[in-house]
């Protein structure tokens, strides 16, 4: 069903089971550059797969590295897809000897989902970590929020009866930056960023997004328990504790107390970008006039050249009609 090309055997970096993910950025610009180098051109382009480089401690995975693989699959038949085994552990053996902390970690595709044969290549990285993480990275993610999605393979049995059989376990993932890389993504987003925009600007824009990532994830949580009452998902302790503690910490609005001081906080931050937009006013209208007199100024003084240099020339003028008058009367 697969085509493997083989080569030398590496020693599989031992990993307590992943409860965390923390993406550095290097990865995330390292796969987009994977993809659009692969797909260049391509308006709907292959997903691109690739090794995870990183360190684990007590559950939670750092994924400071990675590197592309030859991969190719049939569109139409899943599980035939040419892996070269023999180029990824090279390539390992040129990173360990840059740095030696850095393992296998797992391996990463551009999705944008799970694919039928995603667990067969999961089993291959099993060779190479005992409990390797897979990383779903969205190269153009439509949604807000962190385009990475993390999962680990677990065995689960329908019952008693049956065999369990491994299925993708979604693991919690974020986006971790050291001191040298968050400096690193600044000067990157200085050429992106508009520096012309103000700060309010900024501010009020982030809120927006926010808002809606918010309004998206409620949206989820909606279904989700739509379904649960349907009886089409099965009931999730975990996830129900998890809804019960965001109710658990929700501000109590309905109390009166509540309501005013909730009230005369945003009426004193309603205040303060009212006084903002006032002083920003002020100010622009000052420049504009400010601008307005120097031009003026400038203005007036190339008409007073303009003017003395005209004098000047009519002076200089009478002068030489009065010597010719003066040479003729002399000849005369």
């Amino acid at each position: 069903s697969r085509f493997i090309k083989r080569g030398k055997m590496v020693e599989p970096t031992p990993m307590t089971t992943p409860t965390e993910v923390v993406t550095h950025p290097l990865v995330l610009l390292s796969t987009v550059d994977h993809y659009n180098r692969l797909n260049a051109g391509v308006i709907a382009g292959k997903r691109v797969v690739g090794v995870l480089l990183g360190t684990s401690l007590k559950g939670t995975v750092d994924v400071t590295n990675s590197f592309a693989i030859p991969f190719e699959e049939d569109a139409k038949e899943p599980k035939i897809f040419y892996l070269d085994h023999n180029f990824l552990e090279n390539m390992y053996g040129m990173f360990r000897k840059v740095n030696a902390r850095e393992r296998i970690v797992g391996w990463y595709s551009t999705g944008p989902k799970i694919k039928p044969n995603d667990l067969d290549i999961h089993q291959i990285f099993r060779r190479y970590c005992t409990h390797p993480v897979y990383c779903i990275i969205e190269v153009e993610p439509k949604d807000l929020g962190i385009p990475t999605t993390s999962y680990i393979a677990k065995e689960e049995a329908e019952d008693e009866s049956s065999e369990p059989k491994l299925t993708f376990q979604h693991v919690p993932s974020s986006i971790g930056a050291l001191e040298a890389e968050e400096i690193g993504v600044e000067h990157l987003l200085r050429d992106v960023s508009d520096t012309t925009v103000s700060t309010l600007s900024t501010q009020v824009k982030d809120k927006v997004a926010a808002l809606t990532g918010l309004y998206t994830r409620l949206e989820e949580i909606k279904t989700y328990m739509n379904q649960v009452v349907e009886g089409t998902l099965p009931i999730n302790h975990n996830i129900m504790y998890k809804i019960q503690g965001i109710f658990n910490i929700l501000p109590l609005l309905h109390h009166q107390r509540s309501q005013k001081e909730m009230a005369i906080e945003t009426n004193d931050n309603l205040m303060a970008m009212y006084i903002a937009s006032l002083v920003r006013s002020v100010i622009a209208l000052h420049h504009l006039i400010n601008n307005k007199q120097e031009l003026q100024k400038k203005k007036d003084q190339k008409d007073k050249e303009k003017k003395e240099k005209e004098e000047k020339e009519k002076k200089e003028k009478g002068k030489e009609k009065e010597k010719e008058k003066d040479a003729m009367d002399t000849s005369s």
